[in-house]
Formats: C-alpha cells, structure tokens, sequence
C-alpha cells in the first residue's frame, strides 16, 4: 500500500498543510510518497524529503505546474496515481480544487475533509457544520482523500527521503493562468497563526478593526473575521474563519463582537483556547469559549492594548 500526498507550495516555501496531511498519511499506513508539482521548486522538493515519514519526493518541473491549475495537476495526478491506493492533499483551496476533478477522471468517490482515520478504507469527517462526525467507507481501488489539516498534528523533521525527478505529462489546455492579485501582510497567514483575533459584526465598521490589528501587532497574532463582517463589507473575503472561510485551530483564538453563528463555530471551535469579548450575555459564542468577558468591546479593547 503506498500513498501520494499532493504537496502545498508557492515554488519557493513548503507550506505547513503538507505536514498535517503526512501524519494523516502515517495513519492509514504504507508508503508515504510526497508529489512536488511546480517551477524552479527543487528547494520544496529537498524540504519535503526531510519530513519524518515519507519514503521518497517526486518532482516535476514544468511550467503548466507553477501556478497550481486544478486542469494540468489532476490529468498529471491521474496519469501516475493509478499506482497507488490513496491519493491526498490538504483541503485547502488548491487541494478542494484539484482532488475532485482527480476522483471524477477515475471514477471514483471523493471523500473530502477527513478528520480522523479509523483503517486503510474508513474515515471520519464532520457534517452538518460539523455538528456531527460521519464515518464513510471507501471500497474504491484509489482512495481520493482531502485532509483538513487542522485536524491533525504537523509531522516533525528527520527524514531523509530520495527525490525522484519525473517527467510532466500533457498538459490539456483547458485553462491557463492570467494574473495574480495577492494581499501582503506582515502578520502571520490566518490558517498557520498560533494566536488568532477575529472581529464581527459588533466591531460596525471596517474602520474599528484598527482596534484589532493594534492587538494582533502586540501578540503576533492574525486577525480573522466572521462571515457577517466580510458580507457587511468591512474587510475583505480573506479575513472569514468558518465553514464557508478558512478553517483555523490556533493556540488561542479571540473572538470579538462575534455572536457565535453555527457557520462561524464550524471554521474555529477546535481551537485550543477561546476568549469571547460581548456585550450580549446570551450569545452563543459563549457556550463554546474558555473565557468569556460580558461588555463593550470599544471599552474593552483599548483596555486589553495598554494592558499588553
């Protein structure tokens, strides 16, 4: 039984994702092989094969991979995936775009945002906003499988695995990369940050989360948002924590001016502190945080900044 994990990178740095799906991987068991797809990606390649666990490091170098195209990497991960019995990824953006279409061309289910293995077939993954936890069987001859990494530990360094150059395959032209439009920040990426500060719809405006981010500097933190403060416009998508944003599991988590909706629970309940900043006593948010401060978050957070 061997496996292929699909890695996460941006051609220069091996994203963290990558080590979570490899300890999913230990736990079904077998081989561990990791697939670098990318351009000028020799230095993700070297990283991954020093990741405890993997067994050897395929990499392909071709410019249909440098920009991760869900076309050119699944009609690359069919060709060579028939040889194994797992195909993986993280069930990020780039993972939840490219694994369907690889279940779809070979005919077989996907089974998506696992969170815990029970056997080489069976898994278990949250439904119904994660109220629930589902165990599927798969009795397909690949096993297609999308990891949310929050669910599991990130695997540590030491190993010492062969990297394997191997040739791309066709690339069918289905799609090709325009342009990119990426926001800079000097704070840690939202899904990666130890520490986690999230702003809802009682912050008002975009404008009040200049109180956030003044915690977020002092603590190293990332700042969030709820889905209500990212539809209300005050910033923009790539700040929502929930079921229909980023999924995140940070040391600490701070939730302010955030009733506590069930799709806002799904993306960060997991995490392993929660402090809850609310005026309203009887927000739900409540049932799920650690510690709980009943008052005016413009009080409270110039109060919490001098503080720190």
């Amino acid at each position: 039984m061997t496996i292929l994990i699909l890695a996460e990178h941006d051609n220069a740095i091996l994203k963290p994702a990558t080590l979570n799906t490899v300890t999913a991987a230990a736990k079904i068991g077998g081989d561990i092989h990791v697939l670098v797809a990318g351009k000028g990606a020799q230095g993700v390649a070297e990283a991954a094969s020093k990741i405890v666990g993997v067994s050897k490091v395929l990499l392909v170098d071709d410019a249909a991979y440098e920009h991760a195209l869900a076309e050119p990497l699944a009609a690359f991960l069919v060709e060579i995936g028939r040889n194994y019995s797992h195909i993986l990824a993280p069930a990020t953006s780039v993972g939840k775009n490219v694994l369907p279409r690889v279940a779809a061309l070979l005919d077989v289910a996907a089974v998506s945002d696992i969170t815990g293995v029970v056997s080489e077939d069976i898994f278990e993954r949250p439904i119904y906003a994660g109220n629930a936890i589902a165990t599927v069987q798969s009795r397909d001859g690949v096993k297609v499988v999308t990891v949310r990494t929050t669910a599991f530990e990130a695997a540590g360094p030491g190993g010492s695995a062969p990297v394997e150059t191997v040739s791309a395959t066709g690339n069918p032209g289905l799609s090709s990369f325009v342009s990119a439009e990426l926001s800079k920040s000097e704070r840690p990426e939202l899904t990666s940050a130890r520490i986690v500060i999230s702003g809802g719809r009682g912050m008002q405006s975009g404008d009040n989360f200049h109180l956030l981010e003044a915690i977020a500097d002092k603590l190293g933190a990332a700042v969030g948002a709820s889905r209500a403060a990212v539809d209300a416009g005050f910033v923009p998508n790539d700040y929502q924590v929930g079921q229909t944003g980023k999924i995140v599991a940070p040391e600490l988590y701070i939730a302010v001016g955030i009733s506590g909706a069930i799709q806002h629970l799904a993306g960060m309940k997991d995490s392993k502190v929660i402090v809850a900043i609310n005026k309203d006593e009887e927000a739900a948010i409540f049932q799920v945080a650690d510690y709980g401060l009943v008052t005016d978050l413009f009080k409270a957070l110039p109060e919490l900044a001098e503080a720190l």
